[in-house]
């Protein structure tokens, strides 16, 4: 394995305490010859570069996140952030709140389909809880 940068192992850190060892270590163990320079690129700069920034909170980034991928129609990626928002600390009012607020801004299927993502992992979430 080649030697990583201090900005790419600070942004595999921050991945993991954001999304959680398990999904980091499935998503590392997919990485292949296609999709590994992608995977780089993710954790150097986006969680590396941008994350460990002082200038917002990690709740604060996921916030912006959740509003930014319901404007985007990722659900996929929405749901995976929608893991890290919990583990930031936002409650559900909150990320209610930031659907309702997607509503205005980005249109009501945008937030349907928001609303319906967020209570699938709710109900996952409190499954596994069991």
């Amino acid at each position: 394995m080649p030697e990583r940068s201090k900005t790419y192992e600070a942004g595999l850190a921050t991945r993991k305490k954001v999304l959680g060892e398990e999904h980091v270590a499935r998503s590392m163990n997919n990485v292949n010859e296609f999709n590994a320079p992608l995977q780089d690129f993710l954790v150097e700069h986006a969680w590396g570069a941008v994350w460990t920034r002082d200038g917002l909170s990690h709740k604060e980034r996921s916030m912006i996140n959740l509003a930014m991928l319901t404007a985007l129609n990722r659900p996929h990626e929405l749901k995976l952030h929608l893991k890290g928002a919990l583990n930031n600390g936002l409650t559900k009012d909150q990320i209610r709140e930031i659907f309702l607020q997607t509503a205005v801004y980005c249109g009501a299927p945008a937030a349907i389909d928001a609303f319906r993502t967020a209570e699938q992992l709710f109900a996952e979430v409190e499954q596994s809880a069991k």
